[in-house]
């Protein structure tokens, strides 16, 4: 004799089973920040990437444009110690150790007017990195126009999205450039005495 087996309760405790699994999401926020996580954190590092960037730039400009008032018056050139070590000590008073003020290379020209002609490229065309070597510190006489410029190499830290940034063959650097163009004012100039002082 055959048992004959209802499978009606089967399938229907397997139709209530599938029915529960799918209306269940309590492992759904897991799966869909699984999916947006790498994205998020890429954008999220990527902006932080860029606003160092634009901090180190702004401070780097800041730093100069602080430390050139003082040739642009004439105070550096009269003073004491008129040379590039005492001028990136003045720079770098003003970089509040947001870099290493030894890695910043600076470039000052000192011309008699203003079609003196452009400051050399920073950067060596055959290797791509900066070549230092045509960079001269000139401070200028008074009523000269003075150029003076600084480099820094920043390092990248995100991946794949430095890439976009970099400005350096190594693909990892950016060379940050701050610059400032003045005429120095006539510094050595005595005022008359006015009669009967």
């Amino acid at each position: 004799m055959e048992k004959i087996i209802d499978l009606t309760i089967f399938t229907r405790k397997m139709q209530t089973r599938f029915n529960a699994w799918a209306e269940d999401n309590s492992g759904a926020t897991a799966v869909e920040f699984a999916l947006i996580a790498t994205p998020f954190f890429f954008l999220i590092f990527g902006l932080l990437e860029v606003s160092m960037i634009f901090i180190i730039s702004t401070t780097l400009e800041f730093g100069l444009n602080d430390a050139a008032r003082s040739i642009r018056t004439g105070a550096f050139q009269t003073g004491s110690t008129p040379t590039l070590a005492a001028f990136r000590s003045a720079v770098c008073d003003n970089l509040f150790s947001l870099l290493d003020c030894n890695q910043v290379q600076f470039d000052m020209r000192a011309f008699n007017n203003f079609n003196g002609g452009p400051p050399p490229n920073p950067i060596d065309p055959d290797t791509g990195q900066v070549d230092s070597t045509n960079f001269v510190f000139q401070p200028g006489a008074p009523n000269q126009i003075v150029i003076a410029r600084a480099f820094y190499e920043w390092d990248l830290v995100t991946p794949l999205i430095s890439r976009p940034l970099a400005n350096l063959p190594d693909g990892n650097s950016r060379l940050l450039q701050a610059s400032i163009a003045f005429q120095n004012e006539p510094f050595n100039f005595v005022a008359p005495v006015p009669p009967g002082s």
